[in-house]
């Protein structure tokens, strides 16, 4: 009778597996950590289509030269180059963008707007009051409804709307310096009529 021999390099193999799964993986992720994109860069479904219908109140109390601060919708967005801002009262890279959107309110050629996000009527006043208003319309969406229509992750985030009312690109996180460098470049070209 011939014994069979022992099975000893599929046994070393199954031990294997694991490490050289591992291994992969690590490879694939340090391949993606290289190309060095930016991760405020996440992909949206919604570039390049329509801004979700909406349609939101004004901030109760918020005046601009004596005025109420109008609410908007969708159907405001269209004629003109639009920056939408997610912001919020209570989140604190909000403030560390704000002086940077304020700047950016100052280019006639944009029209700047908010959706201020599961706030505080008094704080958002007061948030905006203490800052600075760069908006020309704040629109309150208390429930976050509007917020995950236009697939937001949280606050803040800003999109650039392109004059028929198309989303064409989305910022996630706080606007910094050497973002809005490139926020600037995406805005000149859209009013250029480009992508």
């Amino acid at each position: 009778m011939v014994e069979a021999a022992p099975a000893r390099p599929r046994l070393r193999l199954l031990f294997l597996l694991p490490i050289l799964i591992f291994a992969g993986l690590a490879g694939l992720f340090m391949l993606q950590l290289g190309k060095g994109t930016d991760p405020s860069q996440v992909p949206s479904a919604l570039i390049g289509k329509p801004a979700p219908a909406f349609k939101l109140a004004r901030l109760e109390g918020l005046l601009a030269n004596g005025q109420p601060v109008p609410g908007f919708s969708n159907e405001d967005l269209k004629g003109k180059v639009t920056v939408v801002n997610i912001f919020a009262s209570w989140c604190a890279p909000c403030r560390q963008e704000h002086p940077l959107l304020v700047d950016l309110a100052k280019d006639p050629s944009i029209r700047m707007v908010g959706i201020n996000m599961k706030d505080n009527t008094e704080n958002a006043r007061r948030f905006l009051g203490a800052l600075g208003n760069p908006y020309a319309a704040v629109g309150v969406d208390s429930n976050g409804r509007a917020a995950i229509e236009w697939g937001v992750y949280g606050v803040p985030e800003t999109f650039i709307v392109g004059p028929d009312g198309t989303i064409r690109h989305k910022h996630i996180g706080p606007l910094t310096p050497e973002a809005l460098v490139g926020f600037k470049e995406k805005l000149s070209q859209i009013q250029r009529g480009g992508a």
